[in-house]
């Protein structure tokens, strides 16, 4: 027997051992699933399930932390619970928690940990919009969504290991790996929808009503609109919460169909949608990003807690990251990045510099208003290869603030050295401008009009749409008088 030959024996037996093991992973993989009654086809025990949703949680709360208004907190609390009590897994204990993030977002994780950011909060205009997106991340949880998508990702590996030791192709695998990230990206629009028809169901047993879970997705919907134009406005690419609806939900049939099935049940629409009630509760609440991530007002941005203010160019796109602060170009040619990094040693800017990057050339110190500073041209790593880039740190007390700009047509110039040196400490007239903005709920006069609202709005930019999207009047609609509508101050 020649080797070529040993090799095929062995490939046979390895596959057949890898399609054996997929067949035992079948047979031990199903559990019944607690919404249908049916059998699922999942690799996780319910245990297993609630240990990952612990081990998440911490890893959530340290990317974003608890927006710190306890009777806020206590408000989705409550809505949460009364919701997960008439929920088909009613057994688990469920934590409803407000994250101190501008992102319009909403999420779950396995086993009853749920998160709603202050930034959707700002859109929602009544408690059953709040429940309706409550309801739509409990289904989540009680059908079970993110450990059966975990189980179908890990079987369509199972399926390509097989695939490409049987066949001796690494292409065969490659191509299952991409129709498994293709079939495990996101939820999908089964399970999305399967989400809101429990959410409507568990609205109705609560005593809100179905339809409410179209109202809020619709909110959603403008919000996602609002966002695309905005993206294409700004050349950029959009992002959007649960982007899954081709159409707006009052034309989308299977949607309203699952959502007004909710309808039978006898308690439905027994309660009412607690428009004013939700609204004195986020009234106050912080908009946009809070001080604790700074605030940016035109081209100027200022941090209250690090003590701090600096100017980017004129027309280029700020993006306040978690770990990292971004000024891109108009034409998306060019970056500036600055990150925070505390220092540990007593050194000169150049000391840090020169450690921080290899081969640094044509270093130089720059004065800047307040702070020492260095800067020169490094060889980075960067998503469109190796580039010789501007670089430069700023010391402000105890911590180093490194920028590093790239750019497509090489070096960036005047904007760079022009944002380094604006670095400074905030001046006493600023502090006020670090304050972030709030929710502030007013009566509407006659007459009064977004339009009018917006100029005396502390929003600098997509005023007038920005409030038609608080109060659910996009992209037309006028406040009329005597309506609670939010403002922001």
């Amino acid at each position: 027997m020649n080797h070529g030959e040993t090799m095929d024996i062995v490939t046979k037996y390895i596959s057949l051992g890898l399609v054996a093991s997929t067949i035992v992973f079948f047979s031990t993989g199903c559990a019944t699933n607690p919404v249908s009654g049916g059998k699922d086809f999942v690799l996780m025990s319910e245990d297993q399930e609630l240990e990952m949703g612990r081990q998440y949680h911490q890893e959530v709360l340290k990317q974003m932390p608890v927006y710190e208004d306890p009777e806020l907190q206590a408000y989705v609390n409550r809505i949460g619970q009364e919701l997960a009590q008439k929920s088909h897994r009613d057994n688990l204990i469920y934590r409803f928690t407000v994250l101190d993030s501008p992102t319009v977002n909403a999420f779950a994780l396995p086993g009853g940990y749920i998160y709603i950011t202050r930034g959707i909060l700002a859109y929602m205009n009544s408690g059953a919009h709040l429940a309706g997106v409550l309801g739509h991340e409990i289904g989540h949880v009680t059908a079970r969504h993110s450990v059966r998508q975990q189980s179908t990702g890990t079987l369509i590996q199972i399926l390509g290991a097989a695939a490409t030791v049987g066949t001796g192709s690494r292409a065969v695998g490659d191509l299952s790996n991409m129709f498994g990230t293709a079939l495990i990206r996101g939820y999908g629009r089964k399970m999305e929808l399967e989400a809101d028809r429990l959410g409507a169901e568990y609205l109705a047993n609560t005593g809100y009503e179905p339809d409410e879970m179209i109202g809020v997705i619709g909110i959603l919907k403008s919000q996602e609109q609002f966002e695309l134009q905005r993206a294409k406005e700004e050349n950029r690419e959009p992002s959007a919460y649960h982007g899954v609806f081709s159409t707006h939900p009052a034309n989308d049939r299977r949607l309203q169909e699952v959502i007004r099935a909710a309808k039978k049940f006898p308690d439905a629409g027994s309660r009412s949608d607690q428009r004013d009630g939700f609204l004195q509760h986020i009234d106050g609440m912080e908009f946009g990003p809070g001080e604790n991530q700074g605030v940016l007002r035109g081209n100027q941005f200022y941090h209250r807690k690090l003590d701090f203010a600096i100017e980017f160019p004129a027309n280029w796109r700020i993006e306040n990251q978690p770990e990292r602060l971004l000024a891109i170009s108009k034409d998306n040619n060019s970056t500036i990045q600055i990150t925070l990094r505390d220092l540990n040693r007593r050194q000169t800017p150049e000391q840090f510099l020169r450690n921080e990057f290899d081969g640094l050339r044509q270093g130089q110190a720059l004065a800047t208003e307040t702070f020492p500073a260095y800067a020169g041209i490094a060889r980075l790593d960067t998503p469109i290869g190796q580039k010789y880039s501007r670089v430069a740190t700023v010391f402000h007390g105890n911590r180093a603030f490194i920028f590093a700009a790239v750019s497509k047509q090489g070096l960036v110039n005047r904007p760079f050295f022009d944002s380094v040196r604006s670095f400074r400490r905030l001046h006493p007239n600023e502090y006020r401008l670090a304050q972030s903005r709030r929710i502030q709920l007013v009566r509407a006069r006659p007459g009064d009009t977004f339009a009018q609202l917006a100029r005396s709005s502390n929003l600098t930019n997509y005023a007038e749409a920005q409030l038609r999207l608080l109060n659910d009047m996009y992209p037309s609609g006028e406040p009329k008088p005597g309506q609670l509508i939010k403002i922001v101050r």
